[in-house]
């Protein structure tokens, strides 16, 4: 497995796949290709289907400015892709297409560039599922955050750090901001409403309830008003993590090293979802990135709170079977209905999860390696009218 760098990374939203991944595709092509004078960017899939919504043909111009590009958004669905999220570029001088690459975002802002080798000095875990981390851990005495530090190195707690730091700002920002997220849906931000509109008779379960969600909207609104943020694992999921963790810190009291150490665990299970099955809801629908997001939470809860390997993992795997089947069916394709509420809802699911493993991981029948390849195999199974294509559910429904 890679290093769960790639799992966080500060980007802008609102998605990993549709936005940060084609940016980073374009900055590489333009690049290798300095004496061209115009391009053509061919859009095919899921970012052919939302690619407007989700403002894939805006950052595309924002990089190859001030040169022309012209963008092409491909609903042939007869052409056989590779992937959901294929992008394929030219040049265009003298209107002449050549030096074909095809792109894949594979999510979470990675790219594969076909016919290019992976860099395999990126590989830095031996071990790619949990069952294999849990028995190298039980057998050096380990806890999974220090088995990502043993891999790692020093380096990934200074980075962590500083993911953390960004993911607080974010949800300041958040709570500081209101005003309609663009994008013509008129949807209001609620982040701030949340946040100050105590119930006339709040318990203390209504309290944690409105205080995580509003650390959730808060994110996720920055995210659809294509603010900076962490992906966790991606843009479209972004609000889980930082929810559970900043409520927990606030409540428990736990340090930004023992948030970092949350994040280690969180990281290593976004990373067995991501090479074992996918985080792209292009690939297998919403489960990929809300469901692997609430798992990472559920995760990195128990680690905070001094769980046992079992314990974490059971917390992982209730948060992610729970979202099997849950389809991506964005409205307009815009990353906000309903991808903000989401990720307030799967926020609350993570501390659900985390409560089951705190009684029952010894009786569980049904282990984390599992139920990731359920996700995968019913996310291929879904029709991609519910794999980000905004051509069904709600999407199809709404007026």
């Amino acid at each position: 497995m890679q290093s769960i760098v790639k799992i966080f990374k500060t980007g802008v939203g609102p998605s990993s796949s549709h936005t940060m991944g084609p940016e980073k595709a374009a900055q590489i092509y333009k690049a290798e290709h300095a004496e061209a004078k115009s391009f053509k960017v061919v859009l095919y899939g899921s970012l052919a289907s939302t690619g407007r919504g989700h403002g894939t043909d805006k950052v595309l111009r924002e990089v190859f400015s001030p040169l022309p590009v012209d963008i092409e958004f491909c609903h042939d669905k007869s052409i056989a892709l590779p992937h959901e999220n294929t992008l394929d570029f030219f040049t265009a001088d003298s209107g002449v297409l050549s030096n074909k690459m095809r792109v894949i975002s594979v999510g979470g802002g990675d790219i594969r560039i076909e016919g290019r080798s992976e860099d395999k000095d990126a590989e830095i875990y031996p071990e790619n599922t949990f069952s294999e981390i849990a028995e190298y851990c039980t057998a050096k005495n380990l806890r999974l955050s220090d088995y990502v530090k043993l891999r790692e190195g020093d380096k990934i707690t200074v980075y962590l750090r500083e993911i953390w730091n960004r993911m607080k700002s974010c949800i300041l920002d958040g709570l500081s901001t209101d005003g309609i997220l663009p994008g013509g849906l008129n949807v209001e931000r609620k982040a701030r409403f949340l946040y100050n509109q105590r119930h006339m008779d709040e318990s203390q379960s209504t309290y944690e309830n409105r205080m995580v969600c509003a650390y959730a909207f808060a994110v996720s609104e920055q995210n659809a008003a294509q603010g900076r943020i962490v992906t966790a694992p991606t843009c479209g999921s972004c609000g889980v993590i930082p929810a559970v963790f900043k409520y927990m810190q606030d409540e428990k009291g736990f340090s930004d090293d023992q948030i970092v150490n949350a994040l280690c665990v969180a990281g290593l299970i976004g990373n067995i979802v991501k090479t074992n099955a996918s985080i792209s809801g292009a690939e297998c629908g919403c489960q990929a990135e809300i469901g692997t997001a609430c798992s990472m939470a559920a995760g990195g809860l128990a680690e905070l709170f001094g769980m046992g390997i079992s314990q974490i993992e059971y917390a992982a795997e209730v948060a992610l079977e729970h979202h099997l089947g849950l389809t991506c069916d964005p409205i307009c394709g815009l990353v906000q209905i309903p991808c903000i509420e989401r990720n307030a809802v799967a926020a609350m699911r993570a501390i659900n999860a985390l409560t089951l493993a705190n009684f029952l991981t010894f009786t569980r029948k049904i282990s984390f390696d599992l139920i990731v390849k359920t996700m995968y195999e019913t996310g291929k199974d879904m029709s991609v009218h519910y794999r980000e294509t905004s051509e069904a559910g709600l999407a199809k429904l709404y007026k």
